[in-house]
């Protein structure tokens, strides 16, 4: 066990890269704070965490699965509001969940009226990262992590297929009606709304650390992309994506997984996020954004990456921010 124990909380660990990450860190030793949008997925998680402990590690850290829908943005109040009053210090806050139903010709919804995947992907994370600020400061090297995608850039593999992100003005999200896309577009895309959402992820870092460090706080702000995932099973990242077309999602991931050779299990890109929680080298006093980049045929590289030119518009980044903070009433 490290004698640097850390309090680490991740979202999204209750499968694929959070769960392999969160195993990893469980093995180190750290406490773990890994919120549930539910009773039975909490419980899954437990008794996951719980299998991996007896027979990887004999440790006593606290583990902990508390009630937390993402997509709700009452419930993520309550959650990080009862966090700060317990006065509980956060280390790490790894904002990793993400959704995706691409494929699907209609939006979904949130109670509050804000189309999914940017409720979960991007409002509810700035509303973590905000309200818990303030806990990251009393650690000696805090971090905050985020998930984001490759495909946030038109220029990319991944970011060619389909329609690329494009946020414009935010005349979607500037609306402040029931807004289908975060440009103002009234043709509705599952996949172009994901890919926004992951750009939405990328401003939300830049503007983050630079709120950061106008008040003087050291705290690294980390942006990565953790490749194409797809794993064997009917789980996973594009469950979701599934049901809307289950033969052209399997005949890709075929054709992708073991044909190309171009995606990542999920335990290597759970390790990847491990070791940016954990490694000296990726604890940045800057934003950084970091992507596990094919080099070859079934090879790749996790580097340090050039992000998308809509990405690095520093005055989209502040728009973004500033509108979401007025959404979640901070």
């Amino acid at each position: 066990m490290k004698n640097d124990i850390k309090n680490i909380l991740i979202t999204g660990s209750s499968s694929g890269i959070g769960l392999e990450a969160a195993k990893l860190l469980c093995q180190d030793g750290h406490n773990l704070i890994l919120p549930c949008r539910n009773e039975s997925r909490a419980e899954y998680l437990l008794l996951k965490i719980e299998e991996y402990k007896n027979l990887k590690c004999n440790s006593s850290q606290n583990i902990q699965a508390p009630i937390l829908d993402l997509s709700k943005i009452k419930s993520v109040k309550k959650f990080s509001e009862n966090l700060l009053k317990s006065k509980e210090k956060i280390d790490i806050l790894i904002l990793n969940a993400g959704l995706q139903y691409t494929g699907s010709p209609s939006p979904r919804w949130s109670e509050d009226g804000f189309e999914l995947t940017f409720a979960v992907n991007q409002l509810s994370h700035q509303c973590l990262a905000q309200i818990l600020i303030p806990s990251l400061s009393k650690s000696t090297k805090p971090r905050i992590i985020i998930t984001s995608s490759e495909v946030h850039n038109p220029l990319t593999p991944g970011g060619k297929i389909g329609k690329p992100a494009y946020l414009g003005n935010l005349n979607g999200l500037m609306s402040s009606e029931r807004f289908l896309m975060l440009d103002g577009s009234s043709n509705f895309s599952a996949d172009k709304a994901y890919k926004d959402s992951k750009v939405c992820n990328i401003l939300m870092g830049q503007e983050l650390s630079r709120q950061i460090s106008k008040r003087n706080l050291n705290i690294s702000v980390t942006a990565w992309a953790p490749g194409l995932v797809i794993p064997k099973s009917d789980s996973g990242f594009f469950r979701h994506s599934r049901k809307y077309n289950e033969l052209g999602q399997r005949l890709f991931a075929l054709a992708a997984r073991d044909l190309f050779k171009i995606t990542e299990t999920p335990e290597k890109a759970g390790y990847l996020l491990y070791q940016l929680a954990i490694s000296s080298k990726f604890y940045n006093t800057k934003f950084r954004y970091y992507s596990n980049k094919i080099i070859g045929f079934a090879s790749k590289s996790f580097q340090e990456e050039d992000i998308s030119n809509e990405a690095k518009n520093i005055d989209l980044a502040k728009s973004l921010w500033n509108k979401s903070s007025e959404l979640l009433g901070l």
